[in-house]
């Protein structure tokens, strides 16, 4: 049987260079709940392809619209925490733009977080260090204190996709040893393989695990009225 999402559809604008996002989404997914996707441009991590990848934020979300989407999620984790009000704007332009509600990856992390009352984090990214520092204050400005955590120092979209999932779980546990004590870890970067880890990591460390797709997914089921739980992709997929 064909599932069309006819409960309710979330319209997601994703990085062009990204090839993990939408598999990981669609295994979280409860039936009935669907998923269309529009690209923007972004492959690399620097400054001005960040920035770049919202000239064309109207448009883009415009495309969506026309799909009767129930509501519109800018993913990109990098992009909407690159600084503090960043994700607001973003927000505030889809929404002016195709009369949706909207949100930004950066809305989700901060509803997950206070969803399970974390206030502190183990922070583990794929990123370059300019990256890794900026979602560190962004964190900050937002009142949650980033513990410890751990960047591996690449670049683009296709490099991210390529790191094994191994690799993510192991880099987790080293944070994790290196800087005990964190209320949750965070596996912050919508290009990485880090569905498949959360329930394996929630295990050995003993606290909640969020990832950006999960934790956007999460949101935007919720802000559209989808209480269902989702097994097998940690504590946050059976949070309110």
């Amino acid at each position: 049987m064909i599932d069309y999402g006819d409960r309710a559809r979330l319209g997601v604008l994703l990085p062009s260079g990204n090839s993990v996002a939408e598999a990981e989404l669609h295994a979280m997914l409860p039936p009935g709940v669907g998923l269309n996707v529009t690209r923007l441009e972004l492959r690399g991590s620097s400054e001005p392809e960040l920035m770049r990848m919202i000239e064309a934020l109207e448009p883009a979300a415009r495309l969506l619209a026309d799909a009767r989407v129930d509501r519109v999620a800018f993913h990109c984790t990098a992009v909407s925490t690159f600084a503090p009000a960043l994700g607001d704007a973003i927000r505030t332009r889809i929404e002016d733009a195709t009369a949706l509600p909207a949100f930004a990856t950066s809305d989700a992390i901060l509803a997950a977080f206070a969803a399970l009352g974390a206030r502190s984090a183990l922070l583990v990214t794929p990123y370059i260090e300019p990256v890794h520092a900026r979602e560190v204050a962004f964190l900050a400005a937002h009142g949650i204190a980033v513990a410890g955590g751990d960047w591996m120092g690449v670049d683009t979209n296709a490099e991210m996709a390529r790191i094994p999932v191994e690799t993510i779980r192991e880099q987790a546990l080293r944070a994790a040893k290196a800087a005990p004590g964190a209320d949750l870890c965070f596996l912050s970067c919508t290009a990485i393989r880090s569905a498949g880890v959360i329930a394996v990591l929630e295990e050995a460390l003993g606290i909640p695990v969020i990832t950006s797709n999960q934790a956007m997914l999460w949101h935007g089921m919720r802000a559209m009225g989808i209480g269902d739980a989702v097994p097998g992709f940690g504590r946050l997929m059976n949070a309110r």
